[in-house]
C-alpha cells in the first residue's frame, strides 16, 4: 500500500510480541528492512523474521534494553552496519503493573518510567542524531495510550510515563520540524496482546472492557500496525506533533453514549 517504504530501515523497540510484533509484520509486507529489538523473550521472533522475509523484506533482531544508553546506540549502529541506514524509529517498549498508589514502591516506579519514558527519549535521541548526522528526513513514532489523557487509578507510574511521551513527542516534533523530521504518536486502547491476554480470558473483565468501546470490540495488533506504516509513510508527509488514538472511541466518554449524563 506504501510503496515508498520498501527499501527504508525500521528499527522497532519492543517486538517480539504484540503490537510490536504486528508492527514489524506489516512494515515487512511494505517491503522495508526490520530491526526488532527485544529485552529477553525471543519467543516468536524467528517466526517474525521469515514471515518477514517471505513477504519481501529483510529482518534481524537485536536484543537490548532501551532504557539502557549503551543498548540504545548499539541498536542503532546494528541497523546501519546491516543495512546501510535508518530511516524509521518505533519506540514501542513497554511495560505496566497494577499497584495502589499508596503501596508503590520507588523501584516499580523507576522501572516502569525507565522503560516507558526513558527508553522511548533514549531511541529517540539516538535516532535525532543519526538522522542529523546522515541528513535524513526520518519519521519517530512514540507508542503512547489512552491513558495519556484518561486517569488509571492504581497504575499512576504507567499514565505518569504516558503524559511524559505525550509532552516529549509534541517537543522533539517542534524542535526538529525545520530538519525535515517528523515525530508522532499512536496511543492504542484495549488491544488483544499478550499482556491483556489474562484478562480477556476473564468473560465478565471482557465485557467489562468491552463496555468502555464505543465501536464495541477489542482492537487487534494489526490494526495499531496500520496507523504505524500510514505515519512512516509519505501519505503522512504534512503530519507531526499529533497523537493518533487508535481506541475505537474509549477516549469518548462512553458513558455518555445513547445520550446518558
Amino acid at each position: 500500500m506504501y510503496p515508498d517504504l520498501a527499501g527504508k530501515t525500521v528499527v522497532i523497540t519492543g517486538a517480539a510480541t504484540g503490537i510490536g510484533q504486528a508492527i514489524a509484520l506489516r512494515f515487512g509486507q511494505e517491503k522495508a528492512n526490520v530491526v526488532i529489538n527485544y529485552h529477553s523473550n525471543h519467543d516468536g521472533v524467528e517466526e517474525t523474521i521469515a514471515k518477514i522475509k517471505e513477504a519481501g523484506g529483510q529482518a534481524i533482531d537485536v536484543q537490548g534494553d532501551m532504557s539502557n544508553e549503551e543498548d540504545a546506540q548499539r541498536i542503532v549502529q546494528t541497523a546501519h552496519d546491516t543495512f546501510g541506514s535508518m530511516d524509521i524509529m518505533i519506540n514501542n517498549a513497554g511495560m505496566e503493573n497494577e499497584v495502589p498508589s499508596h503501596e508503590l514502591s520507588l523501584d516499580d516506579w523507576n522501572k516502569v518510567i525507565n522503560v516507558n519514558l526513558t527508553g522511548a527519549f533514549l531511541g529517540s535521541r539516538e535516532a535525532l542524531r543519526y538522522m542529523l548526522k546522515h541528513q535524513i528526513k526520518g519519521n519517530i513514532i512514540n507508542m503512547s495510550s489512552v491513558h495519556e489523557i484518561i486517569p488509571w487509578p492504581h497504575f499512576v507510574h504507567y499514565t505518569a510515563s504516558k503524559g511524559g511521551v505525550k509532552m516529549m513527542t509534541q517537543t522533539l516534533a517542534m524542535e526538529y520540524a525545520p530538519h525535515g523530521i517528523r515525530v508522532n504518536g499512536i496511543a492504542p486502547g484495549a488491544i488483544n496482546t499478550p499482556i491483556n491476554a489474562e484478562k480477556f480470558e476473564d468473560p465478565e473483565k471482557k465485557e467489562a472492557v468491552t463496555k468502555l468501546i464505543p465501536m464495541g470490540y477489542i482492537g487487534e495488533p494489526e490494526e495499531i500496525a496500520a496507523v504505524a506504516v500510514w505515519l512512516a509513510s509519505s501519505e503522512a508527509s504534512y503530519v507531526t506533533g499529533i497523537t493518533l488514538f487508535a481506541d475505537g472511541g474509549m477516549t469518548k466518554y462512553p458513558s455518555f453514549q445513547g445520550g446518558n449524563g
